[in-house]
């Protein structure tokens, strides 16, 4: 909140966008790293001026009722009942002028890292406390973001690029958004840790998200804790572990997987002394032969039918609770078909054959028509 030395004007170069200017650029006399947390209230140039009267007749009579006694101005009672009087009005005008003085927010954007940084005046309005107004005020312009969308965290990742290589620290991460003017203002860290926790198990984690890992061990070449398509416990505030980038988790797990160690030892072997004899009356020779392991499952398919009125809702809970499943396993290729038949007994009329005929090729149908039987 700047002081009254510093009003807006519409004018260029006014006494509030210098001050703001040099606030943000530097804290004292270090430059200043947190820039992207910082918005600017300030009083407006011509309303200055009634607050300032406003507040000189308040000392005024201040003034006069510190003076009342014998050795001062010696005022009878009806003079300081007065005088009283006129200081409550005077405090009465104070109070209603400072939220319609204090009406202008200065907010620094930048479009991009190399853009000149902007300031953006808004006039504040309502009958809300002077904060809760700035607060509502860049809520509505999106110039204070309180819930954040994993893809557009994604989108934000790749745009600047945020990444360090091929992850970035969720600490350094909480770091670029206080910093960079460039990115949206977010409220706080629980607002990045948010969108992290919403992006880890979504459906397509590989095309809109990343992945987690407790850690990167440079030694191994490898992620420790790595988490793909799965949730993280992430706690509000917290900014341990990394992002990592989809392709790279992948790569890691595909690798890791093809290292499992397989069992190879076959009924009736020993392990290359001979096989064990089985004939009547003689003894086993070797140790007894290890169980078969059994076969994985690699296939799945299922068929269900949609109350048509709920299409969406059931669609959305076989997404979440079927579909999610399957697609977050590493090398798996999903494949969701929609099959749609529709007895009509009386007939389609011809706008609605015209309209879904339409409307299938829109959406890309691969086969679709209407019967006479």
């Amino acid at each position: 909140m700047l002081g009254i030395n510093h009003p807006y004007g519409k004018e260029p170069g006014s006494a509030a966008e210098v001050a703001a200017k040099a606030i943000l650029e530097f804290n004292g006399s270090t430059p200043r790293h947190y820039r992207n947390a910082l918005v600017f209230l300030t009083a407006d140039k011509i309303r200055l001026q009634d607050l300032d009267e406003a507040t000189r007749k308040y000392l005024a009579w201040e003034s006069i009722l510190a003076e009342k006694g014998e050795k001062g101005l010696n005022l009878d009672p009806q003079q300081v009942k007065q005088a009283e009087t006129q200081k409550t009005v005077a405090d009465g005008a104070i109070t209603a002028r400072l939220p319609e003085t204090y009406q202008w927010l200065l907010a620094p954007v930048q479009t991009t890292p190399q853009a000149a940084i902007e300031w953006q005046a808004m006039r504040l309005s309502g009958q809300d406390a002077l904060a809760v107004r700035a607060s509502k005020k860049l809520k509505n312009d999106e110039l204070l973001i309180t819930s954040f969308a994993a893809t557009r965290l994604r989108m934000e990742l790749d745009r600047i690029p945020l990444w360090r290589g091929n992850h970035v620290a969720i600490k350094q991460l909480a770091e670029d958004f206080a910093s960079f003017i460039y990115l949206p203002r977010l409220k706080d860290s629980s607002v990045l840790i948010g969108a992290i926790r919403n992006g880890l198990p979504l459906f397509l984690w590989m095309q809109d998200s990343f992945a987690f890992a407790d850690s990167f061990d440079e030694s191994a070449g490898r992620y420790r804790g790595l988490r793909c398509g799965e949730d993280a416990p992430l706690a509000d505030g917290e900014t341990q572990g990394l992002l990592v980038k989809t392709d790279i988790a992948c790569k890691q797990m595909d690798e890791e997987k093809s290292k499992q160690p397989v069992d190879l030892t076959i009924a009736g072997t020993t392990g290359g002394r001979g096989p064990t004899t089985t004939e009547p009356g003689a003894g086993a020779t070797g140790p007894p032969a290890a169980p078969p392991v059994a076969p994985k499952l690699k296939r799945f398919h299922g068929t269900v039918t949609l109350d048509a009125t709920r299409v969406g809702r059931d669609a959305s809970r076989i997404a979440d609770e079927v579909i999610a499943h399957l697609s977050g396993l590493v090398g798996a290729k999903v494949t969701v078909t929609l099959e749609v038949e529709a007895d009509i007994p009386s007939g389609a009329p011809d706008h609605v054959v015209r309209t879904v005929t339409e409307n299938s090729r829109t959406l890309k149908f691969t086969s679709q028509e209407f019967e006479k039987e």
